[in-house]
C-alpha cells in the first residue's frame, strides 16, 4: 500500500494531478477540495493516497488532508454501490464537516444536490453511516468543532446554485472561487452566484 507521495507538484487539474517523485511522475486522481489548496506546480508538495487495485489498472487517490482519506475510505468501504467515481464527487461536492454533519442530520436532499450522487445514493449513505457504531457521535463532536464557517456556507450555496442551472460542478467551484479572490470582503451567496454567472457566461 502506498500511503503518501512527497515530490515535486508537476501538473495540476482540478480532477487529477502528477507528482515528481525523484524522476518518476505518479498520476492522481484528487477531489476539487484539494485540488483549491494545492501548491502552484513545480513547488515541492506531499500527498496523502489511496490505491485501489482493479484487474485491469492500479489507480492511486490523492487527498491533502488525512480527514479527507478518512472520509473517502469509509464511504468505499462501507456503503453499498459507493465506488472510488461516487467517493471522490461526494469529497468534491460539500466540504467535509458539512458532510458529516448532513449525515448525523438525516439531510438526504444536501446529500442528493451533489453531482452524481442520487436521492437513493444518498439514502444509503445515511443509512449505512449514521448506524455505524461509535460515527455519529464522532462525527457530531467533530461537527461542532469545525462548523464551516459563513463563508463556507455562502460558497457552498453558491457553488449548488450554478450546478442546479446547469453548469459542471468543477467549472462552478472555480468561478466562485474566483469571485472571492476578487472580493474584498464575502458577499451573499446570491451575489457570488451573481458575479461567477457572469463570469461563467
Amino acid at each position: 500500500m502506498i500511503a503518501f507521495l512527497e515530490g515535486v507538484l508537476a501538473e495540476a487539474l482540478p480532477t487529477q494531478i502528477v507528482v515528481n517523485v525523484q524522476g518518476v511522475g505518479y498520476q492522481i486522481l484528487i477531489p476539487v477540495s484539494s485540488y483549491e489548496r494545492l501548491p502552484q506546480p513545480g513547488a515541492p508538495v506531499k500527498i496523502l493516497t489511496h490505491l485501489a487495485v482493479r484487474e485491469d489498472a492500479h489507480v492511486l487517490y490523492g487527498f491533502l488532508t488525512s480527514g479527507e482519506r478518512d472520509l473517502f475510505r469509509l464511504l468505499l468501504h462501507h456503503v453499498t454501490g459507493v465506488g472510488p467515481k461516487i467517493a471522490l464527487a461526494v469529497l468534491s461536492g460539500l466540504p467535509a464537516e458539512m458532510f458529516k454533519a448532513a449525515v448525523v442530520a438525516g439531510d438526504i436532499a444536501a446529500i442528493s444536490k451533489i453531482s452524481g450522487v442520487g436521492k437513493k445514493t444518498a439514502e444509503r449513505i445515511v443509512l449505512e453511516l449514521k448506524d455505524k457504531v461509535g460515527v455519529a457521535a464522532e462525527w457530531e463532536a467533530s461537527s461542532a468543532k469545525n462548523a464551516p464557517s459563513e463563508a463556507d456556507v455562502r460558497m457552498h450555496d453558491a457553488v449548488l446554485a450554478l450546478i442546479s442551472l446547469g453548469y459542471k460542478q468543477v467549472e462552478a467551484h472555480k468561478a466562485v472561487r474566483r469571485v472571492l479572490d476578487l472580493s474584498e470582503s464575502v458577499p451573499t451567496a446570491e451575489e457570488l452566484t451573481r458575479q461567477a454567472l457572469k463570469i461563467l457566461t
